[in-house]
């Protein structure tokens, strides 16, 4: 797993920002800080991080923003949280009844290609005028869709903000749903950070 600092400022206040699957801060990159530092995991290859987490302790105040695949990834870390929100993901992502369904899961790692993986990011919006560029290596997010088979969310924890959006193309909206037990509420497709302009606004 890697990390970056998209803010830096020596604030006493954090943002820790598990992102999905084969991303990196592109999708996030118009959000404005405001007054909170900014870290990112994501690459969910492997768990191991050389990420010095004793860092954390210079803050008073840590919240986690965790989007689709992050969702489930963010459980498996040990980090005391004062407040955290899920975006357009569940515990279980890979599931009939939770997250994508197995089969079109297992068909999209066998047939995963440079156009599939464009396809992918015309899916994660509902408007047409929206897309990101993924920066990452083609072999490298290939690989962890397979890798994010392997890991299992810690079932306890528990998320006190829920965003799901209505149309929902990646993980169906039905299915965070049903999980959730709660209904959509906001207006956008899996990726819906351009509906916001700041970091604290997804709080």
């Amino acid at each position: 797993m890697k990390y970056k600092w998209l803010n830096k400022i020596n604030s006493s206040k954090l943002i820790i920002f598990f992102n999905g699957w084969g991303m990196d801060e592109e999708v996030v990159s118009h959000l404005k800080y405001g007054d909170y530092d900014v870290l990112m995991f994501y690459d969910y290859n492997s768990l191991k991080t050389d990420f010095n987490f004793a860092e954390l302790g210079n803050y008073t105040e840590k919240n986690l923003i965790a989007w689709s695949m992050g969702v489930m990834t963010a459980t498996l870390f040990n980090i005391n949280y004062d407040k955290k929100t899920a975006v357009n993901g569940t515990l279980k992502p890979i599931d009939n009844s939770y997250g994508i369904p197995l089969r079109i899961y297992d068909l999209t790692v066998k047939n995963f290609s440079p156009a599939g993986c464009k396809k992918f990011v015309q899916n994660m919006f509902d408007d047409k005028t929206k897309s990101i560029k993924i920066n990452r290596d083609f072999s490298e997010i290939k690989n962890e869709l397979s890798a994010l088979k392997n890991y299992s969310a810690n079932d306890n924890f528990k998320y006190d903000k829920i965003i799901i959006s209505e149309n929902d193309k990646i993980i169906p909206t039905k299915n965070q749903t049903v999980f959730w037990g709660i209904e959509p509420n906001i207006n956008a497709g899996h990726a819906p950070f351009y509906k916001f302009s700041e970091w604290g606004e997804l709080l």
